[in-house]
């Protein structure tokens, strides 16, 4: 019988789950499809590709909403079983509130683990997808960045020229072996620059070691200059910014190839963050389901429905702007980047533990 009861309550949460996850999805698909839209409006593309685009973003969408989401699968689960007396007919077979509570909790914390070992390296392959299809379909774009296997690739708008800058790879806060190409209006080269070392701390760019090819009377005339100065839009701030989608890295590639991606000149801090964002995702799971599970068994009322679905909202508004906050915290250096990640965990858990001794004596 214990065991019969065991499987109900699971197969039951986990349902309860998957329809909120589905619902989270729909909403997800609706609003997001317009934002695709929007963008290939003037390119001609199948309505395909924008609705299979969305489908590759939404699923990273929920994982970062997952804490929330399993919140109300919870509170909506033990609202049906108080409701129609499945909470008591449980605690008469043995199943005191304590024991639901870590059943429910402790899946929800093992579904984390689950998710970042076997979900999220699927989602982020999604996410380098998508990002890499719309960057390709960004091409006429005035201003792009883009990383590839041949390097950092950028291109500029100014006036009625452009340029377009290359580089084999970054170091700290310069590029190395740079090659930088200046075109006029008609697209026809007037000028290329090479320079050994380009630190792009600011938005003057300072070149070392430089070799300049200018045309004068169409040939190319060879100089040799010890420095040089170019202004730019782009700076390391914002190039690295435009790299720093936690999204497209997963919880394996932080693990295992964390020095790697230092090397390819992803920011320490940066890394850092997503990699202890993630870790904490198991955590957060658990703390949620905790709430929503000493939220509802307080009382065995109908009445008190309206009240604890209110409380619920309150709860997710507060941790979801608590953590937004402490993030925020961290990233300006007001506290240490790595306790501004577990700092809702730890504040969450003390609650869950003040509710926990609650809950028992019910």
């Amino acid at each position: 019988m214990r065991t019969i009861l065991f499987n109900y309550l699971l197969k039951n949460f986990l349902k309860r789950l998957f329809i909120v996850i589905l619902i989270a999805f729909c909403f997800g698909l609706i609003l997001n499809l317009f934002e695709e839209i929007e963008f290939f409006k003037n390119i001609d593309v199948s309505i395909l590709t924008p609705l299979v685009l969305t489908s590759l973003f939404i699923p990273s969408m929920i994982t970062k909403l997952l804490p929330f989401i399993i919140f109300i699968a919870s509170m909506w689960f033990m609202l049906r079983i108080r409701n129609n007396k499945d909470l008591l007919t449980l605690k008469v077979y043995g199943y005191s509130n304590i024991k639901i509570f870590f059943i429910l909790a402790l899946t929800s914390f093992f579904l984390g683990w689950l998710i970042l070992i076997i979900a999220n390296p699927i989602t982020s392959s999604m996410v380098k997808y998508y990002e890499k299809t719309k960057s390709e379909y960004a091409r006429d774009i005035d201003h792009l960045v883009t990383f590839n296997n041949n390097g950092l690739w950028i291109k500029e708008n100014f006036g009625s020229s452009e340029r377009i800058i290359t580089a084999v790879r970054p170091e700290a806060q310069d590029l190395i072996d740079v090659t930088i190409f200046h075109f006029d209006e008609n697209f026809n080269l007037y000028e290329k620059i090479f320079a050994k070392k380009v630190n792009i701390s600011t938005n003057d760019w300072k070149l070392n070691d430089v070799i300049f090819f200018e045309t004068v009377d169409g040939v190319f005339k060879r100089k040799k200059l010890n420095n040089y100065n170019i202004k730019s839009i782009y700076n390391y701030e914002k190039i690295t910014s435009l790299f720093n989608n936690s999204d497209t890295m997963s919880f394996l590639d932080l693990i295992l190839d964390y020095k790697k991606l230092m090397n390819n000149g992803y920011n320490k801090q940066f890394l850092n963050q997503s990699l202890h964002s993630m870790l904490s995702l198991p955590f957060f799971l658990f703390l949620m389901t905790a709430l929503a599970s000493i939220i509802t068994m307080g009382a065995l009322k109908r009445a008190e429905n309206f009240k604890l679905i209110l409380l619920g909202l309150l709860v997710s508004v507060l941790v979801y702007y608590f953590k937004d906050l402490s993030i925020a915290l961290g990233t300006t250096d007001r506290i240490p980047l790595i306790l501004s990640i577990w700092a809702p965990v730890i504040a969450l858990s003390f609650f869950v533990f003040i509710g926990v001794l609650q809950i028992n004596e019910k």
